[in-house]
């Protein structure tokens, strides 16, 4: 969601130029897609760098572009040197009324691309109520996969352990806030939430109370510009850091310690979960569906299933 930074960052000769430029031989065929499909197009969240050569050709291609805003997006299609096509706006006041618009425009054999304004359409941004339509109208989506804000963030925070719950914006006051704040905070995955800088002040307070203060926390904001800052510490410190920050941030909060679980708890569990499955996938897929609920590893459940068979 972050804005489109500095054009200069980008030199147009990176698609026509060799820094781009691939070897047929060592790459397999792009896959083409075809009129009459929706193909969601990921742009950059800061740099704009990191465009992708698939996502500058899909734009290049698409018949109408629906897009958050029209001057955002005119100024990536310049600075990329294509030819505007015809630009709608599906931001999240119109998505759900220009759903059949854009059905009907696909009907006709028409390319359509949808971008929001940074980042992967449908995740924090609109996206996802013109891809559930299209596909319950039987129509094709497809994606050019690209830059993520919480995907960086975490993989920068360096707190995930390998999995992470993403939440995005938490609800902004009420019994609400504070009943998903408590979930959130026994959550065993590390936590990613989105806020702006105006309240993240407030929301690190609130954190803090929630969570604790101790729990560490990474924040990231104007991530792949030029004045991109991390900010890791601790929740309590948090609150004075926010003071001074800009923009929208992603936070990514470590998971919640779980207690040490007994052998037994989990052939127990594991026991319950083969009498119950419906699947006839067998032990790998009960021990994966039991290490997820137990916040234990995949590993430790095969192997104290195979040596204490039922």
């Amino acid at each position: 969601r972050d804005a489109p930074g500095d054009p200069r960052l980008l030199q147009r000769e990176v698609f026509s130029g060799s820094a781009l430029a691939m070897n047929p031989a060592e790459h397999p065929p792009q896959i083409k897609t075809q009129p009459g499909t929706l193909v969601l197009v990921a742009t950059p969240i800061g740099n704009l760098g990191d465009i992708s050569r698939r996502a500058a050709e899909e734009l290049g291609k698409a018949d109408v572009i629906a897009c958050e805003d029209t001057r955002r997006t005119r100024k990536l299609l310049a600075h990329l040197g294509l030819s505007q096509p015809a630009l709608m706006v599906v931001n999240e006041h119109s998505e759900e009324r220009r759903a059949p618009e854009v059905i009907r425009m696909l009907k006709e054999g028409k390319r359509v691309a949808l971008v929001c304004d940074a980042g992967t359409p449908g995740i924090a941004d609109p996206g996802e109520r013109m891809v559930a339509a299209v596909s319950a109208a039987g129509g094709a989506v497809t994606i050019v996969p690209g830059p993520s804000a919480a995907a960086a963030a975490v993989a920068l925070s360096g707190l995930s352990r390998g999995r992470y719950l993403y939440e995005g914006f938490l609800p902004r006051r009420g019994s609400a806030r504070w009943k998903r704040l408590k979930e959130l905070a026994l959550s065993p995955r590390a936590v990613v939430l989105l806020e702006s800088s105006q309240r993240c002040e407030r929301t690190a307070r609130d954190l803090a109370e929630a969570f604790g203060e101790r729990r560490r926390v990474a924040a990231v904001r104007e991530l792949t510009k030029l004045h991109e800052e991390i900010f890791r510490g601790r929740l309590g410190e948090l609150g004075d850091w926010a003071q001074n920050a800009r923009g929208e941030l992603v936070l990514v909060i470590e998971g919640a310690e779980q207690p040490e679980t007994a052998d037994e708890d989990i052939l127990a569990e594991l026991a319950s979960e083969l009498d119950n499955s419906e699947s006839t996938a067998g032990l790998r897929n009960a021990a994966e569906a039991v290490a997820d609920r137990l916040g234990v590893s995949k590993g430790r459940v095969y192997n104290l299933a195979r040596k204490y068979p039922r």
